[in-house]
C-alpha cells in the first residue's frame, strides 16, 4: 500500500466534497482559467468563489499561475491521482469480494435442485382438495 499522508486526504475529500469545488476542477481539467472565467457559471460573489479556490488550493488540487496580473489557476493532476490509487485499492477489494459473492450463489444455485411447481387446473380454477 503506497504512503499517503492522512491529513493529505483529509483535506483532498473535504475539498471535493463541494460540487462547486468539484465543477471548478471540471473546468480547469479543459486548461487554466482566471478566477473570473471561474466564477461565471455561478451565482455567487466573487469573495465566495475565491474562498472555495483557497480550499483547493490548500489540498494540493490547483495551483496559481504567474501570468502577470491574472494569475490563472490550473489544476494539480498528482493530488488527485494519489486520492484516486487510494480509493483504487479499495475498489480492488470490493472487486473481489463480489467476485467470490457470485461464485458462491452460483454453487447455491447449482446445489438446490430446481422444484417443479405443478398445479392441476380445471376450468381455470385450482382443484380442491380431496377428502
Amino acid at each position: 500500500m503506497p504512503p499517503f499522508s492522512p491529513d493529505q486526504l483529509d483535506m483532498t475529500f473535504q475539498a471535493l466534497a463541494d460540487r462547486t469545488r468539484r465543477a471548478i476542477l471540471a473546468r480547469l481539467a479543459e486548461g487554466e482559467a482566471t478566477v473570473n472565467e471561474l466564477a461565471a457559471p455561478f451565482d455567487m460573489s466573487q469573495p465566495s468563489i475565491s474562498r472555495h479556490l483557497k480550499v483547493l488550493e490548500t489540498a494540493g488540487l490547483i495551483e496559481r499561475g504567474a501570468n502577470a496580473q491574472f494569475r490563472p489557476r490550473r489544476l494539480k493532476p498528482e493530488t488527485l491521482k494519489e486520492a484516486a490509487v487510494w480509493v483504487d485499492q479499495f475498489r480492488e477489494l470490493w472487486t473481489d469480494s463480489f467476485d467470490r459473492l457470485d461464485e458462491y450463489l452460483k454453487d447455491v444455485m447449482r446445489e438446490q435442485p430446481r422444484a417443479k411447481a405443478t398445479r392441476s387446473v380445471k376450468k381455470g380454477k385450482p382443484n380442491a382438495r380431496r377428502k
